[in-house]
Formats: C-alpha cells, structure tokens, sequence
C-alpha cells in the first residue's frame, strides 16, 4: 500500500514539473538546490570534499554546483514526459561529424556519457535519428523503477538493465552496426570494474566500455549534453574518444570534461566508494565522501 502511495505521488509530481515551462524548471531546480545545500550539513561537506580532491573547491563553485545538481533533479521529469519533439526543440543544432567519421565503419558506436550536464537528453538527441540502446542501472524502489523504465522507452531508444541480459543486448545492438550508450563513470558492481585514478584518488572504474569495443570492434565517441543558462535547453557536443576505452583512459578523459564544465558534474556522486566484496585498492583505501 505505501509503495503504490508513493508511486502514485511521484507521478503526480513529475506530471507537475513535466507541465511547466523549461525556464520554470531550471529556476526551480536551482532554488532546490541552494535549499538542499543551506540546509544539509552532509551534503555541503560531501561537496566540498568531492570539490577539493579534484583541485576545484571555491565557496563560488560549491553555490553553482548545487544550483546544476538541482537543475538536473527536476529537468528529468520533464525530459521524461514531455513529447520528444519538445525535448528536441530545446537542443542547439548539434554537430555531428565526429560521429560520421567513425560510424561509416559499420561495427557499431558506443556512446559515452559521464554524470554531467542533462545526460538523460543526450541519447534522446540521437535515437531521434537511429536506434539505440542505453545501459541504465534500475532504481530500486519500485515506484520510481515503474515511472524510469516506462519513461526511457521511448521510441528509437531501448534502456538495458545493468546486468548480463543488458549486457546481451548491447552486443546485439553493436553487431547489428547500431549504437549504445552508457555512463563510464557510473561505479560497477565487485568484478566489473578495476581501480584507476580520478583526479589522483583510486576510484573502481567499469571495464565493460573496453571489452564491448574489443569484442565487437565498435568505435568509441563521447557525447556531452551542456545546460545553457535561463532554461534556454542544451548543447550537445560530440566528441571523439581514440584511445582504447580502459579503465585509465576513461577516467583521464572524465577528468578533462569535468574541469570544462565542473558546476556541472554531479559532485554528489560518490565517485570514490567500494563496492561490496571489491578489496581495496593497493596501498591506499579509497575515500567515501
């Protein structure tokens, strides 16, 4: 009775946030997120922290980080519910020749995008033209997996859940020559990973972007979606990765559009923390935010 209840609210509310204007939105999110840090200890310390290890920590960028961090909390909902021909409206023209250039192969792309920026709108930009398939980790209350696996399927775009099905279904997706996408910088489970450093500190980095590329042959490009100022939408930016996708490689990478756009990574990730049964890195115990 309580999990249908809380279904039922959230539903309500996302339907709320998805009915006003992006403007709205983002000027909503941003009073959130100053509110959440004004008023949360935890979080205000969890940010610093995360801001200081990566060499980035300012009273200025700790206030605009929290803005963007409540900015991305409620422009999902709003991703999610509008039509797609809105969400698309709200994208700068995007250029895409760094794509072109690899996927004339024909083995397939995978699509890398890290915990920055609108990262739900960055497939939707693309499985407006060609399918693809998105690995995405379910939430696990069940209300919020309802309304998240119901508002991801949308057409051209198939979310995968993160496990050996989902895993199954990318490698289709790849040998049909088609395109997948991920989160590099989302912490695996024990086994799928390796430690490798992020801004100088060990954090347990998913290995499954270098296996898919070995196995299947598929080229490699990041894709980044940027939140414009005054609710104005996104830019994507399409970039390409020519290195193998290793656990090191990943991470300088990550490193370097993080200290591009810093008020826009999602610093309230625990990018440092040890999955359970993964023994911690050598000489060094990773830090928990």
């Amino acid at each position: 009775m309580l999990d249908l209840t809380i279904r039922l609210l959230v539903g309500v509310l996302a339907r709320l946030i998805a009915g006003l204007p992006l403007p709205v939105v983002h000027g909503l999110g941003a009073a959130l997120g100053h509110l959440v840090y004004a008023l949360s200890a935890q979080y205000r310390h969890k940010l610093q922290t995360m801001l200081q290890i990566a060499g980035l920590d300012s009273p200025a960028l700790r206030r605009a980080a929290a803005a963007q961090a409540g900015r991305a909390a409620l422009e999902m909902p709003w991703v999610w519910m509008r039509p797609s021909a809105q969400v698309l409206a709200k994208i700068a023209p995007i250029d895409w020749s760094a794509f072109d250039a690899v996927d004339r192969a024909g083995k397939g792309v995978l699509l890398l995008t890290p915990h920055l920026g609108c990262f739900e709108v960055a497939a939707r930009c693309r499985a407006a033209m060609a399918p693809i398939t998105v690995l995405y980790k379910p939430p696990r209350r069940a209300a919020m997996r309802i309304l998240v696996e119901s508002a991801r399927n949308v057409p051209g775009l198939m979310a995968a859940p993160a496990n050996l099905a989902g895993v199954r279904m990318l490698i289709r997706a790849l040998r049909r020559g088609e395109v997948v996408g991920m989160l590099p910088d989302q912490v695996p489970d024990a086994g799928e990973g390796l430690w490798a450093p992020f801004f100088g500190r060990p954090a347990y980095t998913m290995t499954l972007p270098g296996r898919l590329a070995q196995a299947s042959g598929a080229a490699v490009v990041l894709l980044i979606a940027q939140r414009l100022p005054r609710g104005r939408g996104w830019k994507i930016h399409v970039e390409p990765f020519s290195a193998a996708p290793d656990p090191h490689a990943l991470n300088a990478a990550m490193e370097q559009l993080v200290r591009r756009f810093p008020d826009q990574y999602l610093w309230g990730y625990n990018r440092f923390k040890r999955p359970a049964g993964v023994a911690p890195a050598a000489n060094t115990t990773p830090s928990s935010p």
